[in-house]
């Protein structure tokens, strides 16, 4: 699910003797560990829920392999081009001294625009409004959403996906205003475990097809 990220996620960074900021191989790929349980567990589940919501419009009807095919290119290029293009290739390039994000994206085009400039103002408001939004919706459908699959293992269990989808967003959130360091290093072997199975089980299928 999508989880803010706090200082104490990323490792302090190295300096080398003439100053210079340097990163150690270690720390590269802790930090990439990391990475994958905060970030990448939000962008690799995301798909499966659209793919399974896209599907099930079908409602019974035989699934024809061009249909599957269709919206998993739809999901793929969605990713490309937001993911990819948009976000690492455009927007983290945009940053203001290191930091970035709808406030720090706000402070450059103030800056560029000039100080009193409104539109920048209410642009940035607008931003982080639906950043807060996302922040506050995204956890509850990401959560709920995984517990809907139990229905398909046991329909009696339908009364208990909403009292437990509550109780782990509570102990989610109290462990994370520990830290989201240690949330990471508890999610990042779950999501690499989950990731390697789900290509496993992709290869599979791919080859007997």
């Amino acid at each position: 699910m999508s989880q803010p990220v706090s200082k104490d996620a990323v490792p302090p960074p190295i300096y080398g003797s003439e100053g210079d900021l340097t990163h150690s191989s270690g720390r590269f790929w802790v930090l990439m560990l990391g990475s994958i349980g905060v970030v990448f567990g939000d962008i690799g589940t995301s798909p499966l829920y659209a793919l399974q919501t896209a599907l099930g419009q079908f409602k019974g009807a035989a699934l024809r392999p061009a249909d599957v095919i269709g919206v998993v290119s739809l999901i793929i290029w969605a990713l490309l081009i937001v993911v990819t293009a948009k976000y690492v290739v455009y927007l983290m390039q945009a940053d203001n001294k290191g930091e970035g994000g709808i406030l720090s994206l706000k402070a450059l085009a103030q800056r560029a625009l000039g100080q009193k400039t409104p539109i920048a103002f209410l642009l940035g408001v607008a931003g982080a409004a639906l950043f807060s939004g996302d922040a506050l919706i995204t956890p509850a459908i990401s959560v709920l959403s995984a517990l809907e699959g139990l229905k398909q293992v046991d329909p009696n269990l339908t009364p208990y996906i909403l009292p437990a989808t509550i109780i782990i967003l509570v102990m989610l959130f109290t462990a994370q205003s520990r830290g989201t360091a240690k949330v990471a290093a508890f999610f990042s072997p779950i999501m690499v475990a989950f990731f390697a199975v789900n290509a496993a089980l992709g290869i599979v299928h791919i080859a007997s097809d």
